[in-house]
């Protein structure tokens, strides 16, 4: 959920805090303090505070998918037979349930959603297209399986 406050200005040191722990959100509070050049304490306030305004939305572990077994990662332009919000919502809510499912946008052009799907093998990524094929008010899926991955970044450039 976006907060429903103003969002605070970010200066050149909450803007290296942002940049640091895009990099690696693991790092001590008191390293984080020590590159952005300020003490610990106000350091800390200040991820806090980016935290509260919902500028950091959280911190995760970025796990290779092919060691654990999801051979496949591919994406679904899918095409619905309605743009009604209550469809929109409602197919939303679908894939949302799907553990397979790893990104969901609201798309223009071409299609009203592309997904990021990962899969274990080629038989479970057709029993994923054929579930998004079947799904109620979905007109077309185009999938697109990926070769390879030369560039995968976190966050935004700073």
């Amino acid at each position: 959920m976006k907060p429903t406050f103003e969002m605070p200005a970010l200066d050149a040191i909450d803007r290296r805090i942002l940049a640091e722990l895009q990099a690696d959100g693991r790092m001590t509070n008191v390293e984080l303090a020590r590159r952005a050049g300020i003490s610990a304490p106000p350091c800390l306030r200040r991820v806090r505070r980016l935290e509260e305004a919902g500028i950091i939305r959280g911190y995760h572990a970025d796990s290779d998918p092919h060691l654990l077994g999801w051979e496949i990662t591919f994406f679904a332009i899918v095409g619905l037979e309605s743009q009604k919000e209550v469809v929109l919502a409602g197919f939303e809510a679908m894939v949302a349930e799907w553990p397979e499912v790893r990104e969901c946008h609201m798309i223009r052009g071409g299609g009203d959603f592309l997904l990021k799907l990962v899969a274990r093998d080629t038989a479970h990524e057709n029993l994923l297209t054929q579930k998004l094929t079947g799904a109620a008010n979905v007109g077309r899926v185009q999938t697109l399986q990926t070769i390879r991955t030369s560039r995968n970044l976190a966050g935004v450039p700073f």
